[in-house]
């Protein structure tokens, strides 16, 4: 069987390593950016306590990769410090992101600086695997979708001047979005802001910036889809394409997080490879609650949500949430829930 993996990113990645032992099975992966510009977009915070496993999976050790132990999260939800939120980290880390992704295709076939048509992969291969995210390539277009656009820095301050010492979100009113400050170390950050109505995200990030002074060694700008799975269908095209991670829709969107379920759609996709209506049925199952979260958020963002009609969908999410306590690796109470609830 011959597999082409299209875009080279968290899910791409894992899929190239995995699919590369595999028997009988010839992969052979594209990256549109060349190799030297190659970039892994996004903030880099994930899970320790569920990356580990998913990297032991590619013969990896993930701690080679922590650049930064989180032990506080501040999250700002007011216009003073007493209108704020401190959660308890239990394993929440920055990790050097492309780092991994890097070696998790060493060895691989990966063709960069390339994005076939699709009717040219059609001809060369039996399956083609959608992981270029918001872009979605090589599916159907989605309608109705929502999505939220997002600004990044990368910065380096002076390591006794660094604005924060650990993870930092500024909650955005009606949580149309937030501005995060995520340390790597040695002085080095991400800086960054996504804002449904766009109206904070790179206002905030400049005043961040003006306050303090820094040195800019890069900026990015991308979209992230926080739809969820049940809204992106289809995940495959009825021929040869299917969608995995981002492209159908794998992002936590009360956290804007997709490391950890994009990896996880991907293994769901290795187990059910010659079976893609049962990968439909497993992705739908797995990221259920992902559907109440974006509910939760439209309703947010709107200004339609009432903790009176709503409260029993909260309760819900934090059940879930705190179930999930080493998945999230936070700390969840109900306070900052209810907290979250008001912004």
């Amino acid at each position: 069987m011959k597999i082409a993996v299209a875009g080279i990113g968290v899910a791409g990645a894992y899929l190239m390593n995995r699919l590369s032992d595999a028997h009988d099975i010839y992969v052979t992966g594209f990256e549109r950016m060349p190799e030297t510009d190659h970039d892994a977009v996004c903030a880099w915070a994930t899970s320790k306590n569920v990356m580990s496993g998913l990297a032991k999976n590619c013969g990896l050790n993930f701690e080679d990769y922590i650049m930064h132990d989180g032990k506080h999260m501040m999250v700002d939800i007011g216009d003073s410090r007493n209108n704020s939120i401190d959660i308890r980290l239990k394993g929440m880390v920055n990790y050097d992101k492309l780092k991994l992704i890097k070696d998790m295709i060493r060895g691989t076939k990966v063709e960069f600086g390339r994005a076939p048509r699709k009717e040219n992969l059609e001809q060369d291969f039996d399956m083609i695997v959608d992981s270029t995210g918001f872009h979605r390539n090589y599916l159907p277009k989605l309608r109705n979708e929502m999505w939220i656009p997002c600004v990044q820095y990368k910065v380096k301050y002076k390591v006794d001047k660094t604005p924060y010492d650990d993870f930092y979100l500024k909650a955005f009113p009606s949580m149309t979005g937030y501005f995060w400050y995520f340390p790597l170390g040695n002085g080095y950050a991400h800086i960054g802001a996504g804002d449904f109505e766009r109206k904070h995200n790179n206002e905030f990030v400049e005043q961040f910036l003006k306050k303090y002074e820094c040195e800019i060694i890069k900026k990015v700008g991308r979209p992230v889809r926080i739809s969820p799975p049940l809204y992106c269908e289809p995940f495959t095209d009825g021929r040869k394409s299917v969608g995995v991670g981002e492209s159908i829709g794998t992002v936590y969107s009360l956290l804007g997080e997709g490391i950890v379920p994009a990896t996880w759609c991907a293994e769901l996709l290795i187990k059910n490879l010659f079976d893609l209506k049962l990968y439909r049925e497993h992705v739908i199952k797995k990221f259920e609650i992902y559907v109440l979260v974006y509910k939760f958020i439209q309703l947010k963002i709107t200004r339609k949500f009432s903790f009176v009609k709503h409260w029993s969908d909260l309760l819900r999410i934090y059940k879930h949430m705190k179930n999930e306590e080493d998945r999230y690796g936070m700390e969840i109470r109900i306070a900052d829930m209810m907290k979250i609830s008001k912004i």
